[in-house]
């Protein structure tokens, strides 16, 4: 029997080192696990020429197999988003999952299942948190603004911003305390690139229960094998 492939897309580099584990932690054994990236093969001054966002831009940002991160420009990069998935839908892979968490209009697929957690870490988090405070941790404070719109009608949300590729656990930190300070019942880490050593971090500063969001989506995903 030929086993079950699931793709990973992420709009940085592939293979993401800090996301897979994680899916293969919930879902190894039971699939071969495939990555593609929107920045393959570039340096990160060929993603920054290419991809850097303009004013009004919705921003994101990723990181390369280096270890650096690139901020990016999500109207530049989705057609090359687009074309990865069906490069991994022709490979085989089925489901496919968007590694970022941010909105992406028009994303398709053929016939392959397409995840986007966009979706479904807002359903699912409106549906736990009815009428709770949720705290929102995001790589880049620019981001909020997006955000307010996409969570604003669902949840009462507070945000603050630590880059998960930041060396250290200081911006994790005061993320925490302030999220903490403003009297949330719960907190997301809304961001692929957070890992659980990060989630670690926030719950021993807020003390507080702490949503990972690529471990709630692989779990998910785990679901379908």
């Amino acid at each position: 029997m030929t086993m079950k492939k699931l793709g990973l897309v992420t709009i940085g580099q592939a293979p993401r080192m800090d996301v897979g584990p994680i899916f293969q932690k919930y879902v190894g054994g039971r699939a071969e696990i495939m990555q593609a990236g929107v920045l393959d093969g570039m340096t990160k001054a060929e993603a920054e020429a290419a991809f850097s966002p303009e004013k009004g831009d919705y921003v994101l940002t990723s990181k390369l197999v280096t270890g650096e991160s690139v901020v990016m420009s999500r109207e530049k990069i989705a057609p090359v988003l687009q074309r990865k998935l069906h490069e991994l839908e022709e490979a085989g892979c089925n489901p496919i999952v968007v590694l970022c968490t941010g909105t992406f209009e028009g994303l398709a697929a053929n016939n392959a299942l397409l995840i986007e957690p966009d979706v479904i870490l807002r359903s699912t988090l409106s549906a736990m948190l009815k009428n709770k405070r949720l705290g929102v941790i995001v790589p880049l404070l620019e981001q909020q603004d997006a955000l307010e719109d996409e969570w604003g009608s669902l949840v009462d949300a507070v945000y603050a911003a630590a880059s998960p590729y930041a060396e250290g656990e200081t911006e994790l930190i005061r993320a925490a305390k302030e999220l903490a300070d403003q009297n949330v019942d719960a907190i997301l880490m809304d961001c692929m690139g957070y890992v659980e050593a990060s989630k670690a971090v926030v719950e021993a500063y807020a003390n507080l229960p702490v949503i990972l969001s690529n471990a709630l989506l692989a779990k998910i995903v785990s679901e379908l094998y």
